[in-house]
């Protein structure tokens, strides 16, 4: 399913050895806009420690109860390796990390996932996986919390800014931008897909889309209170005229 982070911000992390605390924010790369660790706000355990945990773990999203299932134990996350909460993500840590837990990592490949285009959960295909030779890139780690209100800049002006994420729960990849207009188009919201970005400028905080104002103005309109569906997805990709990323 498709949820917003900020819907998923604030729920239960469930544990096979009780709750590990709750959703604070989502890191994701700048190449492939997918999911790479949640962050947990575990309160007063492992107190000074950054706590990431990695789709590879997350099991499965109750809307109705609020919370995520973890596949891990709290003994398992207290020997893994942890970050000093005001440090950032390096690769070497990713690598310590996966190596930890015997994840496929996903920076050697070409795909979203490594050598998989989607999460493979199958660990019997992990190892023929790893004597690939497959060329590797350097991630480089981005907070959910820090893009939300970047600025979005049309091929001719300004058309708002980015208010949230909407992230799929299968694959976790972002599958689309919350841009909130409201300074141009009041009470508007559009959907941008990460794949339709021309590039980003992280030093300027402003996401640049190969679009004109008035296209994205004639969009699909983005309603908050409405659940998003295929329908309204495959209107979105038709008026753009571009493939749905569920379509083969």
């Amino acid at each position: 399913m498709l949820f917003k982070a900020k819907t998923l911000r604030g729920f239960k992390l469930n544990s096979f050895s009780g709750e590990l605390g709750k959703a604070k924010e989502f890191y994701f790369d700048d190449r492939h806009w997918a999911v790479r660790f949640l962050v947990a706000d575990t309160g007063n355990w492992l107190t000074g420690k950054k706590v990431l945990i990695s789709p590879y773990a997350l099991v499965a999203v109750n809307i109705e109860a609020e919370n995520i299932d973890i596949n891990l134990t709290k003994k398992q996350i207290e020997d893994s390796p942890l970050l000093d909460s005001d440090k950032p993500v390096s690769k070497q840590f990713e690598a310590d990390y996966y190596g930890y837990f015997g994840w496929p990592l996903y920076w050697v490949g070409p795909y979203k996932w490594g050598v998989y285009s989607d999460i493979e959960r199958d660990s019997k295909k992990w190892v023929a996986a790893a004597h690939k030779e497959e060329k590797s890139w350097d991630p480089d780690l981005r907070s959910t919390h820090e893009v939300t209100r970047y600025h979005v800049q049309a091929t001719d002006g300004e058309i708002g800014h980015i208010e949230d994420f909407i992230i799929d729960d299968e694959t976790w990849a972002i599958r689309y931008l919350i841009i909130d207009t409201q300074n141009w188009w009041p009470g508007k919201k559009v959907l941008i897909s990460p794949q339709w970005i021309e590039r980003v400028s992280w030093n300027d905080s402003k996401v640049f889309v190969n679009l004109s104002r008035e296209v994205i103005k004639q969009s699909p309109e983005y309603f908050e209170d409405n659940l998003l569906t295929r329908d309204y997805e495959t209107k979105l990709h038709k008026y753009y005229n571009l493939k749905g990323y569920w379509i083969d």
